[in-house]
């Protein structure tokens, strides 16, 4: 009997499918990117990826499943969770795979329904629930969709357009402005 003491050569396999497939991803975007160029960029045969993922949509899920990893918000002094979640959002963006991740749905919800679906779940299941946390929840879509509207229009211009000004901002300037701002909408409206 052999005993394996390291990695199984599929987990490796499946690693770097799923490595290969972010970064084509966010090259070419979802409808030009291909398993043929990502099984040659995973140094696999096309038929691996197809084994392991089925599909290119299969693919496309397994490779953009990202968990916001929110803070746990109700332990937070109330005054100072906006800038919490400014600086969450920016760690997300800047360090990889998360950044790859929400750079190839920025870039592919703009094209493709399926995915802009994706990403408005992601919103409403990992959002929502932090939102839901102060105010009327009546109106904590309202508020999450404000919050929302800022954290991916500052990615949108600090990542994708990459315009001169957003891009020099340093994450601390970025916390202390756009954090007062996601405050507001986050608690807009409470007494």
């Amino acid at each position: 009997m052999t005993v394996e003491t390291g990695p199984r050569r599929s987990d490796a396999t499946r690693a770097a499918i799923l490595e290969a497939a972010r970064r084509r991803f966010a090259e070419d975007g979802y409808r030009k990117a291909t398993i043929r160029a990502i099984a040659a960029d995973a140094g696999i045969d096309p038929s691996m990826v197809m084994r392991y993922y089925g599909n290119k949509d299969g693919l496309f899920d397994a490779a953009l499943d990202v968990d916001l990893a929110l803070p746990d918000l109700g332990a937070a002094d109330p005054d100072s969770v906006g800038g919490l979640l400014a600086a969450r959002f920016l760690e997300l963006w800047e360090q990889p795979p998360t950044s790859e991740i929400l750079l190839t749905l920025m870039r592919s919800a703009l094209t493709d329904e399926a995915v802009a679906e994706r990403t408005r779940r992601i919103f409403a299941q990992q959002l929502m629930p932090a939102v839901l946390r102060f105010g009327d929840p009546a109106d904590a879509p309202h508020r999450a969709g404000l919050i929302a509207s800022q954290i991916l229009g500052l990615a949108l211009c600090r990542y994708v357009l990459r315009l001169p000004p957003v891009v020099a901002l340093t994450q601390e300037q970025i916390v202390a402005e756009v954090g007062p701002t996601v405050q507001r909408y986050l608690t807009l409206g409470a007494a």
